[in-house]
């Protein structure tokens, strides 16, 4: 064990024999904290002569939890890895051990969102809710909201009512939230399911309201390690605080410049107070930084330095001296592409494989244009967390509208027919399937003679005949993007995805019309639909299968936690990243943090670039603040920029600002009170408007009113 000691560094060393009491070791990107994580868990093990049973390790992640159970195999040689595991998982232990203490079978169910989308389907049919009343992505969030915050208690309802009597309170619901709420809580008890949000807080529970089985636990788990600890919630805390009350054996690491996940309850508090809440805590910094060079790390040092709630710290290098991070500015989103391409090519020629290298993005939608570069170019790649972008839903749905109406093909009829809902379903497909193959004739075409029949006679499949007939008499000689903003409209798509809440399918849509409008502008006058149609069949049809040696290409949420030789950070630009949906300062700094986990990824080479053009909400692209966080002379510029481009730039960043000192500054003023505005005079505020910071004021002297900005002054006067 001397000999496993000795290859950590005097922080880690002692973060793995500090093994009782408190212990909150502040952990830099990329100094080893898996390591020591992993290691202490040996020593405990080994040295200390503990069970490993007797141990808990929580991950935020089922992969992290295997990768961490493989460290420790490998240091102890044992089998049993204890409880090395999510905080969810470790609740599932709990419940199947002692469910009995709240009535529940051993073998009840964990539902994820397929489950729980089922449950939704069985409410809206029952009750005649449509997605027009609510989506399923938002009737989820709401549930989780009314669990979390709104109604806190609800499981013991849960628990302690009859599921007759569930069954009545959903039944006699009017209100479409309660509908739901109450639906869905049936139909759990009715199958004995228990949802992430359950299975703490039914923990919680059988540990408040058993003493015995709360002490059983507790003595079990001598000793507790969290890791990640930056993005823990309330009801983690809350389950940590019970498990440690016995042997008051607790060891945290998180990095709070690490703290992305906010939007899902993470509260960074927990990690920076924890010396307050657990007196006589010990404090260990591991700043060393054994994943990138020194360039890199100045650079990140640079950037996360302008966030004002942080521990201020730097991380400090350890590796040798490498190449220069690297800034490059293109013109347009095809020139950053082959920008990329170029030197990826050259890595390549250097003897880096393609796998050494990964391309980081706020958003899938981005990786349009870096997927046709790369397929025109030959270089391999992969998508992780997300379809190719000829491969994503929506875009198959648009491009098959617009193949329907240049070749009224069966692929795409089959496809779009019925989305949006037009009384097209299996039943009525099959009929015309066998009328087509009877006849010899396409399924449209069955379907426009089948027309009359009482089967096929409805408003929607003859608006839907009308639409494709309309566009195919008049598409001819009219630009291919004026067409297909037209179908997606007229044809109820958009309307669809609007009404189901999907902003991501939106976003992608946006950027297909931006491609389409770009290859037009490339091909001159002679672009037609069908010339378009076989450019991109090239990149729908291109090779998808997952490949070893290729470059690797993903959201930084998805890197977050791993490390790749060569990186780059792409569309740097206000509206991507930071994203366009930021409005406060706090977000703009989560925004920051998740900027600097991207560049950490990093080890030998770091290359960052933007691009000129408009985000998908119609704005002008600008470089993001991000590159102008990293002092000048850190970064190696391709080109230097022109100062009329970095004055447009810096003067977004200044209205953005003073925009989100409005918004944390709040209203000063009440709807009803009448004020002075030095250009307009005098008036009344009528409505307040809190998230885009304005009031909205009917001035005595102008017919109709105005938003007034809450950063400009207003004066009360008298009314």
């Amino acid at each position: 064990m001397q000999d496993m000691l000795e290859q950590l560094n005097a922080e880690q060393r002692q973060a793995v024999t500090a093994t009782e009491g408190f212990v909150r070791v502040i952990a830099g990107a990329g100094s080893g904290k898996t390591r020591a994580l992993a290691h202490r868990f040996a020593y405990l093990v080994n040295e200390a002569g503990i069970l490993p049973g007797n141990i808990l390790c929580v991950t935020f992640t089922n992969k992290s939890a295997a990768e961490m159970r493989q460290r420790i195999h490998r240091l102890t040689g044992d089998n049993d890895a204890g409880y090395i595991c999510t905080f969810h998982s470790f609740c599932v232990s709990v419940l199947q051990e002692d469910s009995h203490a709240v009535q529940y079978p051993k073998r009840f169910l964990v539902l994820d969102n397929a489950d729980i989308d089922a449950m939704l389907q069985t409410i809206y049919e029952e009750r005649g809710l449509t997605l027009r009343h609510m989506t399923f992505s938002k009737a989820r969030d709401m549930i989780e909201i009314r669990k979390i915050f709104k109604e806190p208690a609800y499981y013991r309802d849960m628990l302690a009512m009859p599921l007759e009597t569930l069954h009545e309170k959903y039944r006699n619901a009017v209100d479409a939230d309660d509908i739901i709420f109450y639906g869905y809580l049936y139909q759990e008890k009715k199958c004995f399911g228990l949802d992430y949000n359950d299975l703490i807080q039914f923990t919680l529970y059988i540990f408040e309201q058993n003493e015995d089985i709360r002490l059983k636990w507790q003595q079990r788990l001598e000793y507790i390690m969290i890791d990640e600890f930056q993005d823990i919630d309330e009801l983690q805390y809350k389950l940590m605080e019970v498990l440690c009350g016995y042997h008051k054996n607790l060891f945290i690491v998180g990095d709070p410049d690490q703290t992305i996940y906010t939007w899902r309850g993470a509260n960074v508090r927990y990690l920076l107070d924890f010396d307050k809440a657990f007196p006589g805590c010990k404090t260990i910094m591991m700043m060393r930084n054994y994943r990138s060079t020194p360039q890199i790390l100045r650079a990140v040092n640079a950037l996360i330095g302008k966030n004002a709630h942080r521990i201020k710290k730097d991380l400090i290098p350890v590796l040798p001296e490498g190449g220069p991070v690297v800034f490059h500015h293109a013109v347009s989103a095809e020139k950053e592409a082959a920008w990329i391409a170029d030197r990826i090519e050259a890595l390549v020629q250097q003897g880096v494989p393609y796998r050494d290298i990964a391309i980081l993005y706020r958003a899938h939608y981005v990786t349009r244009t870096l997927e046709e570069v790369f397929l025109k170019r030959e270089l391999p790649y992969t998508i992780y967390s997300g379809a190719q972008f000829f491969d994503r839903r929506e875009i198959k749905d648009a491009l098959s509208y617009l193949r329907m109406i240049a070749y009224r093909d069966d692929l795409s009829f089959q496809r779009i027919a019925n989305v949006p809902k037009r009384n097209l379903g299996e039943k009525r497909m099959r009929f015309l399937k066998s009328y087509a193959e009877q006849n010899g004739c396409s399924l449209y075409e069955a379907l426009q003679r089948s027309i009359e029949d009482s089967l096929f006679n409805t408003a929607p499949v003859k608006k839907f005949i009308r639409l494709i007939e309309t566009f195919a008499a008049d598409y001819a000689g009219k630009p291919v993007s004026e067409v297909l903003s037209a179908l997606l409209n007229q044809s109820g798509y958009e309307e669809m995805l609007r009404t189901e809440g999907s902003q991501e399918r939106l976003d992608n849509l946006a950027e297909l019309k931006q491609s389409v409008y770009e290859y037009e502008n490339s091909c001159g006058e002679e672009c037609t639909l069908e010339d378009y149609l076989s450019h991109v069949a090239l990149f729908s049809n291109s090779d998808t299968a997952e490949r070893r040696n290729a470059v690797k290409l993903m959201t930084v949420h998805t890197a977050k936690g791993l490390e790749f030789p060569y990186v780059f950070l792409c569309s740097l630009c206000e509206g991507v990243f930071p994203s366009t949906k930021t409005k406060t300062m706090p977000a703009m700094e989560e925004e920051r943090r998740l900027a600097f986990v991207a560049m950490t990824r990093a080890e030998k080479g770091l290359c960052l670039s933007d691009n000129e053009g408009r985000n998908v909400d119609g704005s002008s692209r600008v470089p993001s603040r991000f590159i102008f966080d990293i002092d000048r002379p850190l970064l190696e510029y391709t080109a230097e920029l022109q100062d009329s481009l970095v004055k447009e730039a810096k003067d977004h960043i200044r209205f953005t600002e003073r925009q989100f000192a409005a918004l944390a500054q709040g209203p000063s003023f009440a709807a009803g009170d009448r004020v002075a505005h030095a250009i307009f005079g005098e008036g009344t505020i009528e409505e307040i408007d809190p998230e885009a910071a304005v009031y909205t004021i009917r001035f005595d002297d102008i017919p109709t009113p105005r938003r007034i900005s809450f950063r400009v002054p207003l004066r009360k006067c008298g009314g």
